[in-house]
């Protein structure tokens, strides 16, 4: 009935899915007919019930399909008249972006917990603050963020992060990338070069190239980036992720981070230090931030609730040093905060209520027993054929396989034949030929069962 290319590059169950729904539309499939069993179709396929059952649920989940209780899936009633075969005359419409697919396995290191935003006491605060805002909704409110949730920031970052600021310090924004523009438009009159670490995160070197400033790239080692490097360049600006360097999980130790800081009071540079899950240490206690060495310094701070709470409601802050904020209210002195005055509120609520903290805490397990199971899963499955780098924080790790294995475009194309999604290395690299032997496996959006499963299949899909 159905023929899957397990040599083809789109994922077995959305090769399935395909094959459905065009039946379904060009009336093949008979509306309220009755699809064979998520069992006996994965027998009769060769193909694992997870294959099935995702193509299954896709199209339960647009309206392709209804399900009765202990009988299976029907086809729904639809309009053919409205369907490919009436639409063929007609001239083609403007294209729109496909899809991102779905995957069964997806190791992307930004994926958070399904399962763990913490539905009932958000909904419960933000109630509270609808209830409160009355008089503010009529207003634009402070540029640079609510005053109440700036002063529960200031609060948590001195107790838990070390740094030491004043309110006046900081500034609310709509994510890292909003937080980094805002840093690129106030220092571009006086710099003009960005020190960047390779590998390292991708964002910054493409914010502030748009913003017309070279980006200069500096190789990162087990104590971080190179400062010898740093010195030899002609940056007057260094992007660095200290207490948990993206994406090889090494930690600036202090003697480097009092260096770093010297380099930047040797003629007015700026730091920017990205913190950006610091919370999510696994075996002692959090890295205190630099910042807290030279709270006087130019040291610029970026901080984010993304990591831990959610990437969605597009918060995070930035705290600048004590010499720009008047800078800061002159360039944007007719801007508006970006972020919700509601969504303001209700986080600043949530922080002063202490469930921000408790959050914190649940997280932190959570997370830890997701990279224990991963590294358990990496060590059953893959043995000495692979090292694990980066382990004991964060969302990540990064596995450097054996050569055997092949090139990094190869594997991750076998890799998503299976339904596995996966980050490439390679764009953590700002020059150069990145290893292509490395693979950053986030382990943050499955559960312990799906990790042992993912890196299982993995590993049989890369050892034919």
């Amino acid at each position: 009935m159905f023929v899957l290319n397990h040599d083809a590059q789109l994922p077995l169950y959305a090769q399935l899915y395909r094959q459905i729904k065009e039946r379904i539309l060009t009336g093949k499939l008979t509306a309220n007919s009755r699809l064979p069993s998520v069992r006996g179709l994965a027998a009769e396929l060769s193909t694992s019930r997870n294959t099935v059952e995702s193509s299954y649920l896709e199209l339960f989940a647009e309206g392709y399909l209804y399900s009765k209780p202990r009988s299976g899936y029907f086809v729904s009633a639809l309009d053919h008249d409205a369907g490919p075969a009436a639409c063929a005359d007609r001239p083609p419409g403007p294209s729109l972006p496909k899809a991102p697919l779905r995957y069964r396995y997806d190791f992307h290191p930004a994926r958070l917990d399904p399962k763990s935003f913490p539905m009932t006491l958000w909904r419960r605060c933000f109630l509270d603050s609808l209830r409160e805002s009355a008089i503010e909704l009529a207003h634009y409110g402070d540029p640079q963020g609510d005053s109440g949730l700036r002063s529960q920031i200031r609060s948590y970052l001195e107790r838990s992060r070390g740094v030491l600021c004043e309110q006046e310090q900081i500034v609310v924004c709509s994510g890292l990338q909003q937080s980094l523009d805002i840093v690129a438009r106030l220092l571009k009159d006086a710099h003009s070069v960005l020190a960047v670490e390779s590998p390292g995160y991708f964002l910054p070197r493409s914010v502030f190239r748009n913003q017309s400033f070279e980006v200069a790239p500096i190789p990162v080692g087990a104590q971080g980036l190179d400062l010898d490097a740093l010195k030899r360049s002609h940056a007057t600006m260094a992007y660095v992720t200290p207490s948990h360097q993206f994406p090889l999980g090494c930690v600036m130790p202090v003697a480097n981070r009092l260096k770093l800081i010297e380099w930047a009071e040797s003629g007015a540079k700026f730091i920017l230090e990205d913190d950006y899950d610091s919370e999510l240490r696994y075996h002692g206690k959090p890295i205190p931030s630099l910042q807290g060495l030279r709270p006087g310094g130019n040291i610029i701070y970026l901080g984010s609730f993304s990591k831990i709470l959610s990437p969605a409601l597009r918060i995070s802050y930035l705290v600048l040093p004590r010499s720009l904020p008047p800078a800061y209210r002159g360039f944007f002195r007719d801007y508006v905060c970006t972020v919700s005055l509601l969504e303001q509120r209700t986080i600043a609520k949530f922080m002063e209520q202490g469930h921000w903290d408790r959050h914190v805490r649940r997280m932190r397990t959570i997370y830890k027993h997701k990279h224990d199971a991963l590294l358990l899963a990496i060590d059953r499955h893959f043995g000495e054929e692979a090292t694990v780098l980066g382990q004991g924080a964060g969302l990540h790790v990064v596995l450097q396989l054996s050569p055997r294995f092949g090139s990094e475009a190869q594997l991750i194309e076998r890799a998503r034949n299976q339904g596995i999604n996966l980050f490439p290395f390679s764009v953590t690299a700002a020059e150069g030929e990145p290893d292509s032997s490395r693979f950053l496996l986030g382990f943050g959006g499955m559960s312990g069962d799906e990790l042992e499963q993912a890196v299982a299949l993995l590993f049989k899909t890369w050892s034919r």
